[in-house]
C-alpha cells in the first residue's frame, strides 16, 4: 500500500473531507493498492442520519472524496463530478471502523468513470457509481472563477509548477 499525500493540494486547503487542518472536516487520509485507492475512519455521534447509523448525504460525499482521490491516485489527475448513482443496502454503523474503497472502471477523452464501495466488515453498505469531466486548466479556472491556486494546474494536464 502507497500512501498518498495529504498536502497535495498545498497545506492550507480546507476540503470538508480531506483538508489535513479543517477543523470541521473528516481528515480522511488515502492509500493506493494496485488499482484501487481507499481509506480507512470511524465516525461516532453526530454524523447521524438515524440514531447511530452514518448520514446518507455523508456517506454519497465520502463516496464523491474517495472517487476524487482514486483519479488523483490511479491517474494523477482531478475530475469534476457530472452524476453520482448511490444504492444504499444496508446501515453503516457510527463508532465501527468503514472502509471505502474506489477504482476506475472506464475512460475515455474528457470523461472517467468510477464505483466506489463503503464497506463495514466485509458486508457493502452504500454502492456508488459516480461519472466525472476531466477538465483542462481554462475549464477549472473557468468553475473557479479565478486563477488555480498554486500547484493544481499539474493535475489538469497544465504545466508543472
Amino acid at each position: 500500500m502507497t500512501p498518498l499525500d495529504p498536502y497535495a493540494f498545498g497545506p492550507t486547503q480546507m476540503c470538508f473531507g480531506c483538508g489535513p487542518h479543517n477543523p470541521h472536516g473528516l481528515r480522511l487520509r488515502f492509500e493506493r493498492e494496485g488499482d484501487l485507492v481507499r481509506t480507512r475512519f470511524t465516525l461516532g455521534s453526530g454524523y447521524d442520519g438515524p440514531p447511530g447509523i452514518l448520514h446518507g448525504g455523508l456517506q454519497a460525499m465520502i463516496a464523491d472524496e474517495v472517487a476524487g482521490w482514486t483519479l488523483l491516485g490511479l491517474r494523477g489527475r482531478i475530475g469534476l463530478t457530472t452524476s453520482m448513482q448511490v444504492r444504499y443496502i444496508r446501515s453503516l454503523r457510527l463508532g465501527e471502523e468503514i472502509v471505502a474503497e474506489g477504482k476506475i472502471t472506464s475512460e475515455g477523452e474528457g470523461f472517467a468513470s468510477l464505483q466506489i464501495n463503503l464497506k463495514q466488515g466485509e458486508l457493502v453498505g452504500c454502492m456508488v457509481k459516480a461519472s466525472f469531466a476531466m477538465a483542462d486548466v481554462a475549464k477549472m479556472e473557468e468553475v473557479l472563477q479565478g486563477p488555480l491556486p498554486e500547484g493544481w494546474a499539474k493535475y489538469f494536464g497544465g504545466s508543472q509548477e
